[in-house]
């Protein structure tokens, strides 16, 4: 009786039991039938290779050889001919009452830029007055003492102390003279205010003053720096890996920024002999005539520098690069198919040629016309 009824007591577990195992099935089965089927690899597709209709269409040409100087790019930047470049000095102290040009106005040598009030002038005419006294009274002196000395009242040596005398005083007053005239005032007529003129012919390129200012004589900052632009700087930066095919005397065209369709001559001047310690670099110095005077200080300028060895390029012509998301391509053709091929151009060439700097081979064959061949890809 008592096996009995745990055989009764044990049937509801063991059909839970078997629910819950095909439950679990059913459930798993289902999972599967909607789990996405496996992805499929399919290996050896190259997306760099295109297949066109009629690729018969598209004339192929090889690649040639092209000799050329070597050459290096840089970027610079333009700056003021140093030894072409002079500073407004004044030569009194006092305040400024008048200023007559600007920054950037281009200016004439002897063209008044600033007056100053000084008081140098009250000490000069202070000066002056006193040597015009001195020497009055030393003229005086000599001609009593060569009255003197032609009726036999006193002796030669008195006569040369007289001499001595007034040519100490002419000397005095000369001097005396002189100075006014430094401070731009004429003895005759004192003002008490100094002109100070630009000293050459060019371009205010630094301004410290304003009106009202006070100046002192001799002293920094000075008030104007003139700078004659007609000849230029490019100064550049270059690598210390490149420094080995830069050298004093070596031709260079420059670009700028402003004016991209114009191509200056210039030549290197200096290279530097420090380099700086952060980005490994040298100032190359590139002299160069300004025509117009187009080049300002502070514009962006490229450069390329040409060196007296020979490098050899491959060259394609110019029809046979494409354009691509900031980059150069060729297509190849390969297998009944074109493939799409990245190069570095370099520059133009005679006959609608254009260097390959790197990409491509000497030899290899590449589509002339490859924005019809992109067209037609992109038609596809």
């Amino acid at each position: 009786m008592k096996s009995k009824a745990l055989k009764f007591a044990l049937l509801p577990l063991a059909l839970v039991a078997s629910l819950a195992i095909n439950g679990c099935k059913s459930d798993k089965v289902n999972a599967d039938s909607e789990a996405p089927p496996p992805s499929k690899v399919v290996s050896g597709v190259d997306a760099s290779f295109f297949a066109v209709e009629h690729p018969e269409q598209y004339p192929i040409v090889t690649a040639t050889e092209y000799q050329a100087p070597s050459q290096l790019s840089v970027t610079g930047t333009v700056f003021p001919d140093i030894s072409r470049t002079v500073p407004v000095i004044s030569l009194a102290s006092g305040r400024i009452v008048d200023i007559r040009a600007r920054l950037g106005d281009t200016v004439k040598k002897g063209q008044l830029l600033l007056r100053v009030r000084s008081d140098d002038i009250s000490g000069g005419f202070d000066a002056y007055r006193k040597a015009v006294s001195d020497e009055l009274l030393a003229r005086k002196q000599l001609d009593r003492a060569k009255l003197l000395f032609e009726h036999g009242a006193i002796a030669q040596g008195d006569l040369e102390v007289a001499q001595d005398n007034e040519d100490d005083a002419r000397t005095t007053l000369d001097t005396a003279t002189e100075h006014l005239h430094l401070l731009g005032s004429d003895p005759d007529d004192p003002k008490g205010i100094v002109d100070i003129a630009a000293p050459v012919s060019g371009v205010i390129t630094d301004q410290e003053v304003t009106n009202g200012a006070v100046i002192q004589a001799y002293s920094t900052p000075n008030p104007f720096t003139v700078s004659d632009l007609t000849s230029v700087w490019i100064v550049c930066d270059v690598y210390e890996n490149d420094m080995a095919n830069v050298r004093v005397g070596q031709p260079a065209d420059i670009k700028l920024n402003a004016y991209p369709d114009k191509v200056l001559k210039g030549t290197i001047s200096n290279v530097g002999s420090i380099l700086d310690p952060n980005i490994r670099t040298a100032k190359v110095r590139i002299e160069l005539a300004n025509p117009g005077e187009m080049m300002r200080p502070g514009m962006f300028a490229s450069a390329t520098l040409f060196g007296s060895g020979k490098q050899t390029y491959v060259a394609v012509p110019a029809s046979a690069i494409v354009h691509l998301h900031d980059r150069d391509w060729v297509y190849v053709p390969a297998q009944e198919k074109f493939k799409r091929v990245e190069v570095v151009s370099g520059e133009q060439l005679p006959n609608n040629m254009q260097t390959i700097l790197s990409g491509l081979q000497r030899g290899q064959q590449v589509v002339t016309n490859a924005i019809n061949l992109e067209n037609a890809i992109d038609n596809e």
